[in-house]
């Protein structure tokens, strides 16, 4: 009999083995954690009542902050969780700073906060960096979950903070100068406070033991790439409606984590 005629009954023992054991090993790994998950599940919930009623997010950013945040609290910790906590401070602070200016703008964001569309495009790549450590707990995974929240914080502090204090912004692509606010648009003291807020992140993240204390700047660096990278595809492709915000924001937050794995690896 030949290889080929042999796959098929082979494959009908070995996959449905292979798959049980997959299954066996996430449901002991998840039993691990059951204690953490309880924890978690009231931690998160209180957390996203605070920011509820903070008006940082909509009824709906509540509900999916919850959700996102119990994953990163389930896979990494408290750690992690203090994480995403320094991670909503920087963004409100940035977000209520000179909000008056904003609105006479018109870039100043809803008062009711952030929708769940727009939490789950920030969050969603380190939630799902954090998950994965439950499977195998690589410390490329803790590194990707820091560089993504890094960029969420960047992205959203730059933005925030340039259309406070800058009169003109400039696009990344040419230079070309237009109004605050304007999608793919820089400006100095924007981008210094980004990739300061990408520092802090990267540190709480390392203060918290997720990452190591020399990979403090590759985690805030990689965050600084994805605000980089956030701000290209706002002046490529979100300008001409390619793509949303929601789209730019998520693929950043991927960007910022792939580098960082990348060039760790590297």
């Amino acid at each position: 009999m030949r290889c080929t005629e042999l796959q098929g009954p082979v494959m009908l023992i070995v996959s449905p083995i292979a798959g049980c054991w997959l299954f066996l090993a996430a449901w002991a790994r998840l039993a691990e954690v059951g204690g953490r998950a309880a924890i978690g599940l009231v931690v998160t919930v209180a957390f996203a009542l605070l920011a509820r009623w903070l008006r940082a997010v909509s009824k709906g950013g509540a509900i999916a902050g919850a959700l996102v945040t119990w994953v990163v609290y389930v896979g990494s910790g408290a750690g992690g969780f203090v994480c995403v906590v320094v991670v909503f401070l920087l963004t409100s602070l940035a977000t209520r700073f000179g909000y008056r200016h904003k609105q006479e703008l018109g870039t100043a964001e809803n008062r009711e906060g952030r929708s769940a569309r727009q939490v789950l495009a920030n969050l969603s790549v380190a939630a799902a960096a954090s998950a994965a450590t439950l499977f195998h707990p690589s410390p490329f995974f803790t590194l990707a979950m820091a560089a993504a929240l890094a960029e969420a914080a960047a992205d959203t502090v730059s933005g925030e903070m340039g259309q406070a204090l800058e009169p003109r912004a400039y696009l990344i692509t040419n230079l070309r100068a237009v109004e605050p606010g304007t999608n793919g648009g820089i400006s100095l003291s924007g981008t210094m406070a980004g990739c300061l807020a990408a520092l802090v992140v990267a540190a709480a993240c390392a203060g918290a033991y997720l990452v190591p204390l020399p990979r403090i700047v590759l985690a805030a660096g990689a965050g600084v790439l994805g605000m980089a990278f956030d701000s290209l595809l706002g002046a490529t492709l979100e300008r001409p409606g390619g793509l949303n915000n929601d789209a730019v924001n998520l693929l950043s937050t991927l960007f910022a984590a792939g580098c960082a794995v990348l060039i760790g690896w590297l």
